[in-house]
């Protein structure tokens, strides 16, 4: 798994966004910057420097299914790998997840080797 992707971390949660990233650390993946929600990712996504995106669901403005959509609907960016954190674990919500094209779906709280899991499991999608 290549460690060295360039990974984004969209929380409104200052503190959620520092446990993703330590997470991230010490998993191997060091290479991250973060966004306080959708509406400030999405311009850094636009860049195109992102190789995995990591995003809450429930935030302010643009929320991280909203930015999902705008993601798969860019077709520059409609390949990004995207990982949904969420407190929520209603069918509905995962099913509307599923439909707008999400690689994998956590609920909070986690594990360093639940993301690793999911993580890894996206990639290898991605690789094959």
């Amino acid at each position: 798994m290549d460690r060295d992707l360039k990974i984004l971390v969209v929380d409104d949660f200052s503190t959620m966004r520092k446990i993703v990233k330590d997470l991230l650390n010490e998993l191997g993946f060091y290479h991250h910057d973060e966004a306080d929600d959708g509406e400030t990712a999405w311009p850094m996504i636009q860049t195109g420097k992102y190789d995995f995106i990591i995003s809450d669901w429930n935030m302010p403005q643009v929320s991280g299914i909203e930015l999902l959509k705008k993601v798969r609907s860019d077709v520059n960016l409609k390949d990004t790998p995207f990982l949904l954190i969420t407190a929520e674990a209603k069918r509905s919500q995962i099913l509307e997840a599923s439909d707008a094209g999400v690689d994998a779906y956590i609920v909070k709280p986690f594990t360093a080797a639940t993301l690793n899991q999911n993580i890894h499991e996206i990639l290898q999608n991605f690789n094959n």
